[in-house]
Formats: structure tokens, sequence, C-alpha cells
């Protein structure tokens, strides 16, 4: 039996492992005997390359930090070393004996099925912790003891917090997708999880992409690593064809841009994977499809776990040959046979193409994926095509030819004569059509457009509304008069309860202004008295009560 010369060699490596280049198969990399059966089994025979380098280091219980691009094995890579070691020794209860840390619950899933499969001649007990399941039915797990435990970091937090859950004896620890788990807030959660695992434990890192100032991170958490890099990190598979699509800005041309380019690719599509940038468009895009009679689903982050594993069965089983989805399907989801992958918003990432396109060309197939640009995704492809190293090609020329829109298209959001607006649009939109938003020019189109008739009528009515407004103030001015006369008259001044009043104002000390004479004060209603503030305008049940 082959034994690989780096580990009798160089057994604290730190840097890129050095992988044979003769031709191996699984026998030769020290697995057990059961590992083998199951993994013949399965149909392979060869490992890939990423499989030859990790697996031998992984059975010495070093330290591996492994990047490959995406559908090489990895999970494999784990999942078979970690099998042959657990063959001796149980687990007890509460207290796992290996830690699977994944990014998605999806991942997670997928995972448990691996070792399901290849651990076929084992009598392992396996525990998935993840959200959207009972708590109970993993308690229940977790006090039969597990072999093997895999979870995402959240629910295992839950249940050490709650008390069912032990970490003092675990020996293997697993974080997969090591970059997405470092790089979009699970680093708190890392932390933690390894200070409550034994310091003495095996740490495997993999990944598709590995950026310098992610590798910084993981020397906190692996031990004079071994460094498995079987391809450039953050490359592409070259069995993928890529190609750059142009379109319009709005949602109504990028969906008919993916309707047509689907319609051109029925010949060769088998099924595709559409991937969009927010569940928002996930949803809208779902409903477009379904409109427009295509065979969609749609698998987001807000969906129930139940459902989302249907969705992807049913995608998995052909009952479905599309499915709208956002990035949580674009990590470790293994699809053997998809043949196209669309990319109708360019991911914000550069990593996340990676990622996306991988899931077309696996275990070797050949594979296609399209990616619509519009003119604002000039720097997102600028930045994927620093990362793979690649110009990638546009299927029908570049965005420099792409015109404006103008008008909707049956499924753009439509708005009849009078109608409002939609919620949250603003003046500013209608620059897009070409619009200003000044009201003023559209007003002096029309004065100018008017007939002499019209302008005259026009004048009568503005002359009319002056005059009426002159009348009604000089209404008001005799009111103001007839009222200060009043309170200036003989009978009011010599009234006894006025008199009193003022002569004990200044012994109270009243410090209340006293009012003005020229200031109107309030009477009785009269007969012929007009209602202050209507004017002409007064209602009509007044002037009855008036009367009366």
């Amino acid at each position: 039996m082959l034994r690989p010369r780096t580990s009798q060699r160089q057994p604290n490596l730190s840097s890129d492992a050095q992988i044979a280049q003769e031709a191996l198969t699984f026998t030769d990399l020290g697995l057990s005997p059961k590992v083998l059966s199951a993994v013949t089994d399965a149909g392979y025979t060869e490992p890939t390359p990423i499989q030859a380098g990790a697996i031998p280091h992984a059975l010495l219980g070093k330290d591996i930090l492994g990047i490959a691009q995406t559908g090489t094995g990895k999970t494999a890579s784990f999942v078979l070393p970690m099998l042959t070691r657990l063959e001796k020794g149980r687990a007890r209860a509460r207290m796992p004996r290996t830690l699977i840390l994944e990014p998605t619950r999806e991942l997670a899933a997928q995972v448990e099925e691996n070792f399901i499969r290849y651990g076929k001649n084992h009598k392992l007990n396996i525990a998935l912790l993840i959200g959207g399941v009972s708590f109970d039915e993993q308690d229940k797990k977790l006090e039969r003891g597990a072999d093997v435990l895999i979870a995402t970091p959240g629910r295992l937090l839950d249940h050490r917090e709650r008390g069912k859950l032990l970490l003092n004896g675990v020996e293997i620890l697993v974080i997969d997708e090591a970059d997405r788990m470092l790089d979009m807030g699970f680093i708190p959660d890392i932390e933690r999880i390894c200070e409550m695992i034994p310091f003495t434990r095996q740490t495997l890192f993999f990944s598709a992409t590995m950026p310098p100032e992610i590798t910084k991170l993981t020397e906190k958490f692996l031990h004079a690593p071994v460094r498995v890099e079987v391809s450039k990190a953050a490359s592409a598979a070259t069995n993928i064809i890529q190609r750059l699509v142009k379109s319009g800005s709005k949602p109504w041309d990028k969906r008919e841009t993916l309707r047509n380019l689907i319609r051109a690719e029925d010949a060769e599509l088998k099924n595709a994977i559409i991937f969009c940038n927010r569940k928002i468009e996930v949803s809208e895009l779902f409903r477009s499809l379904l409109k427009y009679d295509f065979d969609a689903g749609a698998l987001h982050g807000d969906m129930d776990q139940r459902a989302r594993m249907q969705m992807l069965a049913n995608f998995r089983d052909g009952k479905l040959r599309y499915l709208v989805a956002s990035d949580v399907a674009a990590r470790g989801l293994d699809i053997p046979d998809v043949s196209h992958v669309f990319n109708y918003d360019v991911p914000i990432h550069a990593e996340d193409y990676v990622h996306r396109i991988g899931r077309t060309g696996r275990a070797g197939r050949s594979g296609k994926s399209f990616t619509i640009a519009t003119k604002s995704d000039t720097k997102y492809i600028d930045a994927i095509e620093r990362l793979i190293g690649n110009k990638i090609e546009w299927h029908d020329g570049d965005l420099s030819t792409v015109v404006a829109s103008e008008g909707g298209e049956d499924d753009a959001p439509r708005r009849g004569r009078g109608a409002p607006r939609r919620a949250g649009r603003k003046d500013d939109d209608r620059k897009d059509r070409g619009e200003r938003k000044p009201r003023e020019r559209h007003a002096k189109q029309s004065e100018a457009a008017a007939p002499a008739v019209v302008r005259e009528e026009q004048a009568v009515a503005a002359e009319t509304a002056v005059a009426d407004a002159g009348e009604r103030r000089a209404r008001k001015e005799a009111i103001r008069s007839e009222n200060s006369e009043r309170q200036a008259s003989p009978e009011r001044k010599a009234s006894p309860d006025r008199n009193r009043n003022e002569q004990r104002a200044p012994e109270r000390g009243d410090t209340r202004p006293q009012r003005d004479g020229n200031r109107p004060a309030r009477h009785r209603l009269e007969d012929n008295d007009a209602t202050v503030g209507f004017g002409d305008d007064m209602p009509a049940f007044m002037r009855i009560v008036a009367k009366v």
C-alpha cells in the first residue's frame, strides 16, 4: 500500500502540500475496509486531487486547510477519514465525538446524507442540529450519544445554553465553507465554540475560496496546518462555459432578457438554477416565470425548512426544471447534473460568483453559466474577473450597446389614467424617462397652447376672484368697526360690573393685559351680523339657526 511521502518527510507542513502526480485509488489512501466497500458501492474508484491530498493527512490527525474549487469532492475529503477514525470507541450521552459546522441548513443536511451513504457499514449515531426542526427530536438524538454531530452555529449554541450538550469530548472539528463561516458574522460564534472544545482537537478547514485576510483568521483555530491547495484559490472550473449577457436596468428588461436566453438555450438546457441577490427578487422572478408557463420553483432563507428541503428534492428528482434561488443554494449543494446556471443579478461579492457557477459542471461534466449584466454592474464584473484571473466573454456584445428602454413589457407594473403613483416612487424617477420634475414647464406649455377664447375666460375669472376678495375684506372691516363702536359706547362704560372689575384688578395684583380699545370684543349675534371667518361661504344650517 502506498504511503504519502509528504507525511513521512515533512510531518509539520505549513505550506502547500505536494500532491503526488501518479494516479491513485482509494485503496492507496489508508482508508478502512468498511469505508472502501461503501465507496466502491457508490461507484467511485479514483479520488479527486483534494481527496488524494487531504485524506492521508486527516488520517494522521493533522490540522488541514483545504482549498479547492467547488464540485471537486471536498465533503468526502473529511467524511471518509472521519469514518475510519470513528470505528474505535463510542460516544457518551450529550458528548459528541466529532463536530461539523456548516453555514446553511441545506449544506448540513447534505453532509448528513454523505455520512449515511459512506457509513452504511458502521453503526454510528448521527445528530443533525439545524433550525426549523423541533428541539425535542434533536435532544433525543443527543441523549443517545452522537458519534457525528452536524450543526449550524446558532442552533448548536442554543442547545449548549439549554444544558443539553457538552463539547469537552470532541476529537475532530470540521469547519466547512470556512470563508463564508468567517466572513459573514460567524466569527464570534466560532470563537465561542472553539473555546468549548478541547485544545488537543484536530481541526479541518475546507473551502473553495480563501482570501488572505481570512487566512490570517485561521491562525486562531489551526495549529501547524497542512495547506492542501489543488487549484488556484477562487478559480472556476475549465469545463464551464461562462458568458456575460447585456440587459437594460429595469426589472422587466432583465426578466425579458432571461426568458429570451432560456428559450435560446432550450435545446441544450436540461435544468437550471437562477440566482438572485435578494429574497424579494427571488419571489418576483418566480411569479414572473410562472406567469409565462415556466416550470419553476423558489428557494430562499425565509422559507420553512420543510418547504426548502421539499423544493430541493423536487428539483433534484427532475420534477422542477428551474429553481430560482438566493445564495442559500450557492454553497456546497450537490445536485450532480445541473446543465445551466443563470445569474439574474451579478453577485456583489466576487467569491459568490465562483460558488454559483460551481453548481454546474460537477464531477467532470460540462456546464454553462450566463450572467445578466447592466451598466451599473461594471465594477462587480471587474472584481469577478480579477478574482478568477480571466476575462469573461460577452454573449451578444458588451454594455456599450445597451439602449435605455422607454416602455415596459407585459409583466411590468402599469398605472392607469388618474391612478396614484406606486408607494416610494419619487419625482426623480421621471428623469429616467427623459422627463423633468418642475410643473411650471407643463403649465407654460398648456397656456401657450390654449385658444384665445379660453385665455379671455381665464382673465375674466381672475378679475372676478380679485373683486370678490376685495368685497369680503371690506365687509370684515365694517364688522370690526361696528364692534369697536359698540365697545366704546356710554352704556358699556357705565356698567357697574365693569367698573368694579377695573377697580379690583390693581388690588389683586392682576397682571393680565388690559383689553385694547381698538381690539374688537365678543358680542351677541344680531340679525344683521355677518359671521366672521366664513364670509359668503357661511353654511346653510348656521343661517337657519341665526334666523330662529
